[in-house]
């Protein structure tokens, strides 16, 4: 079972969009030495409470910053963009990182209405097949040789494309298409089950591809399950706010707990099959990881974890590693985990 992450860029309240991106490469250093195997990158649009619009110019960014792990998008929503254009970028990016980087494909929101139209002033709504199309014209024009078509530059092996969705029809389509799928659990947990056994139901062998499931999942940890609640507040109040379309920057944990109380919702006490949120010591995470690991299907999971607190959010990221006995990389830089002593 491999352990990524999936970084949103999310900006604290009382910090900048400078730095939270600033934040977003620290971190990636941290995955690296920590033993994480992937490191991806969201893509939102005008949202306050997120900084990075384009992450195929913060993967090229990491490609300096890390040395190990693989780097990738999670991910880019192709109905805003050329197909051509995006396998020119993602080729760019594997020459500077070769057998590094991943195509996270994706075709949710990621911006209003207004900001959709402005990114691709034809869009309209795409039927499966039609974004089937797009997602295979991608492929080829990543797999085309040389300069073949005017696909620039050559390289030596491709980046390696993904499918990411939340619903079974996504999933289904993942499979006729001979991806791996990433399955956003944070989003959609009473779907998970559905959603994988669907993949691998519709998985079509003669694409000559190998089914994978990854699942995004939120993640807590702190060295007690009350710390643990402690740093969750923030991602509490910032998800009610964020239902009733309140976007403002994550609030501390302070101000969440402070105001909690009288809104009269409390996503600790949710109920699905599978926990949206892991909220826990390392040592129990990790259990219920690879419980659901097991009873799913689940080959790898991708963790979102929306911390006020950077230190604190590097030490949550530094205990699950740990726990779930991770090999550390050595690599040539430094990052706020260097000033962590996980126990």
């Amino acid at each position: 079972m491999h352990l990524s992450i999936l970084d949103q860029s999310m900006i604290p309240e009382g910090s900048t969009p400078t730095q939270a991106l600033h934040h977003t490469l620290d971190l990636a250093r941290a995955a690296d030495a920590l033993g994480y195997h992937r490191y991806w990158l969201a893509e939102h649009h005008a949202t306050p409470s997120f900084a990075s619009p384009a992450p195929e110019v913060m993967v090229a960014r990491l490609s300096g910053e890390t040395s190990g792990i693989r780097i990738g998008s999670g991910g880019v929503l192709l109905p805003y963009y050329s197909p051509f254009k995006v396998a020119e970028t993602f080729r760019v990016l594997q020459a500077l990182a070769p057998g590094r980087v991943d195509l996270g494909i994706g075709r949710g929101a990621g911006a209003s209405s207004r900001d959709a139209r402005l990114l691709n002033p034809h869009l309209y709504t795409s039927s499966d097949d039609a974004f089937g199309e797009q997602v295979d014209a991608v492929r080829a024009f990543l797999g085309a040789a040389g300069d073949q078509g005017g696909i620039m530059p050559s390289v030596d092996d491709t980046p390696q494309v993904w499918l990411l969705g939340a619903s079974p029809p996504s999933a289904a389509l993942a499979g006729r298409l001979g991806l791996p799928y990433s399955f956003a659990h944070f989003g959609r947990p009473e779907l998970v089950t559905e959603a994988v056994q669907t993949y691998r139901r519709h998985f079509d062998p003669r694409t000559g591809g190998t089914p994978r499931v990854m699942v995004g999942i939120g993640v807590y940890c702190a060295p007690t399950r009350a710390e643990a609640e402690h740093v969750f507040a923030s991602q509490r109040l910032f998800r009610h706010r964020m239902s009733r379309g309140d976007l403002r920057p994550v609030p501390p944990a302070e101000v969440a707990l402070a105001q909690l109380p009288g809104l009269g919702e409390d996503l600790l006490t949710e109920r699905t099959e599978w926990p949206r949120y892991l909220i826990d010591s390392p040592d129990e995470v990790a259990r219920q990881l690879t419980a659901m690991s097991e009873a799913v299907g689940v080959d790898e999971f991708v963790v979102l974890s929306t911390i006020h607190d950077h230190r604190a959010r590097v030490r949550s990221y530094a205990l699950l590693a740990q726990a779930c006995g991770l090999r550390p990389r050595d690599v040539p830089r430094r990052s706020a985990l260097a000033t962590l002593q996980p126990t």
